[in-house]
């Protein structure tokens, strides 16, 4: 092994070090970079109309803005809504879950351990006017003792100036890279930098697409049969589908449940239910997914389930966010080492 290729190893290996003890700290900056890439063509588009890159990031910024805002006003109070519905179904949950849900699955409690759902629904009913209260002085109690609150908000306040400052400099920041290319090497990485970003971009927005058709597909359907957590639980499987078949399996059960709570019936209510799932799951397999998405990354199911946990387990968060974009990145470089392997002289010999 030459020593470039050593080099570029300890490289790659310090790196992951790196990324490794510095996990906790880049949320801000993964989310930033991933805003950034998808906001890029768009800014590109308005530079090509003759404006500057700081007026077209500032142009795409303010309507991002604008976009996420009515998003949040539109969904909030209905969520508040969905949510206080659920708290108020809470004990009524636990006690079907107590009394029906375990002993329906040959599950029995030990002695002395239950869920005393007429006590907290007590509670709840007594403490909710109170609850607003109770809340500020959490609020407070966690100001006082810092960390949580000032890492979110930290987050929260630098993902939209890191967005911007990468937006404004994503070129300059690209053209400085391909500099330190090696001049013999930098048709096939500019060739391979190309293709990974057509996967990476297409996989990125299609999937955010079929997340976002998914979660309304669900919430409208759920609405439809009556579901008092239609929009709660709609939109929660909607958006853990970028694992697969993990929105369709977490919406149904929580849907199940709720639907048992709700009307107390096996029959018809849990047949709409598995109704809906069904047609979304053939919604996401049969028209979404290839019309959306298509085979951009190339990769079993499986093995994009795998890449999540692997993500999870060795980065936390950050792992998971990262998991997919550097599946579609390997998917890339495998498909390059398998071509020199099949034309090298090794294997034609073999």
């Amino acid at each position: 092994m030459s020593w470039s290729a050593k080099a570029a190893w300890l490289v790659l290996g310090a790196l992951l070090v790196l990324l490794y003890f510095l996990s906790p700290i880049l949320t801000p900056f993964v989310l930033s970079a991933g805003l950034a890439y998808l906001g890029n063509p768009w800014v590109n588009r308005l530079v090509q109309y003759k404006l500057s890159r700081t007026a077209a990031v500032s142009v795409v910024f303010v309507l991002l803005s604008l976009i996420g805002l009515a998003v949040l006003a539109l969904l909030l109070p209905l969520l508040q809504q969905q949510l206080a519905a659920f708290v108020a179904a809470l004990p009524q949950v636990l006690g079907w879950i107590q009394t029906t849900g375990l002993p329906a699955l040959g599950i029995t409690l030990p002695q002395g351990l239950h869920f005393d759902a007429a006590e907290l629904g007590r509670l709840l009913t007594e403490h909710g006017r109170a609850a607003g209260g109770l809340a500020i002085k959490w609020l407070g109690s966690i100001a006082r003792s810092g960390g949580a609150l000032l890492g979110f908000m930290a987050t929260l306040l630098l993902v939209p100036v890191v967005t911007f400052y990468l937006l404004r400099d994503w070129d300059r920041l690209l053209h400085r890279m391909d500099e330190l290319i090696p001049h013999r090497f930098q048709d096939r990485v500019r060739r391979m930098a190309r293709e990974t970003d057509e996967v990476l971009s297409a996989f990125l927005r299609g999937q955010l697409l079929v997340m976002t058709m998914l979660g309304l597909f669900y919430s409208a359907g759920l609405w439809l049969i009556g579901l008092q957590l239609a929009l709660l639980i709609g939109l929660g499987a909607g958006l853990v589908s970028f694992v697969p078949y993990l929105g369709f399996i977490a919406g149904l059960l929580a849907a199940g449940i709720a639907m048992l709570v709700q009307t107390h019936a096996v029959g018809l209510p849990l047949l709409y239910v598995a109704l809906v799932f069904g047609a979304g799951q053939m919604l996401e397999s049969m028209v979404l997914t290839p019309w959306l998405v298509g085979n951009r990354i190339g990769l079993h199911p499986v093995a994009v389930i795998f890449a999540v946990l692997a993500g999870g387990q060795l980065f936390g968060f950050i792992g998971v966010l990262l998991a997919l974009p550097t599946a579609a990145v390997l998917a890339v470089l495998l498909r390059h080492a398998k071509t020199l392997w099949l034309t090298s002289p090794a294997y034609r010999e073999r």
